[in-house]
């Protein structure tokens, strides 16, 4: 009783506190941070058979930026869409990857490595780093929320010797610079860019009223192909809608 009385303690002081430095996640997915060339990666694992496809989730760019549009000290998501979809996943292994910096912030961390370097080149490497390291060679389901889409295709795109069977975006940017030039943001100049898809199995979900990635961009990005709308989803509010994988 005591034990139960102090775990609902902690949890109320995270909520009043707005902290967001760790997921609660379900009994069976184990947390491990992967140590790469610079960053360290939060990622929570469920594997049950070695054997068998991983589905693999990327999370989205976070808390990258507060309501005045200042960047943050801490990009962390509050929010909890791709980690819902990751507790709803009834395959045999998932994988769960922050982006760098969220959940563990490394010493060689810096503001730019959640705004303007989000997809920059040791971002990528970083996180194609981490998700070598979990899928062990079996073959990947790769899934990307917002800016993890973009992420995610730059990883299949620059690293091939990862086994991708499917790539799966949600709500997801697939050009930043066509994307920061829509909405008359600043580009991010030390960010990579996917200017071609990658050659893969993919379907893109788009959320019907997302004003964040609009329905415009996403047919564009994909000129229409493998485009799937979820009705009366928006950008970070898809209700109890789960992709198909």
């Amino acid at each position: 009783m005591l034990l139960g009385m102090r775990y609902l303690s902690a949890l109320l002081l995270l909520f009043l506190c707005g902290c967001s430095a760790t997921w609660v996640a379900p009994l069976d997915f184990v947390n491990v941070n992967i140590q790469t060339e610079k960053y360290e990666i939060a990622t929570w694992q469920r594997t049950t058979n070695l054997s068998d496809p991983i589905h693999i989730y990327i999370e989205g760019d976070g808390r990258a930026f507060d309501g005045r549009g200042q960047p943050t000290r801490n990009p962390t998501p509050r929010g909890h869409l791709v980690r819902n979809f990751v507790s709803n996943d009834l395959a045999t292994n998932v994988a769960y990857i922050a982006r760098p910096c969220q959940y563990v912030m490394s010493e060689t961390c810096s503001v730019s490595d959640w705004t303007s370097g989000r997809f920059s080149v040791d971002i990528i490497e970083s996180s194609a780093h981490a998700i070598k390291k979990i899928a062990k060679d079996r073959p990947v389901i790769l899934i990307g929320y917002s800016g993890g889409a973009l992420l995610s295709g730059l990883i299949i795109q620059k690293y091939p010797e990862i086994n991708i069977k499917k790539w799966i975006t949600i709500a997801g940017v697939l050009n930043h610079s066509d994307w920061t030039k829509y909405f008359g943001d600043k580009p991010l100049p030390t960010s990579q860019d996917l200017n071609t898809l990658p050659n893969v199995s993919q379907t893109h979900y788009i959320a019907e009223y997302d004003k964040t990635v609009p329905y415009e961009l996403s047919s564009r990005w994909t000129g229409g192909k493998n485009l799937v709308v979820v009705p009366g989803a928006t950008h970070d509010d898809f209700g109890d809608w789960n992709p198909e994988l």
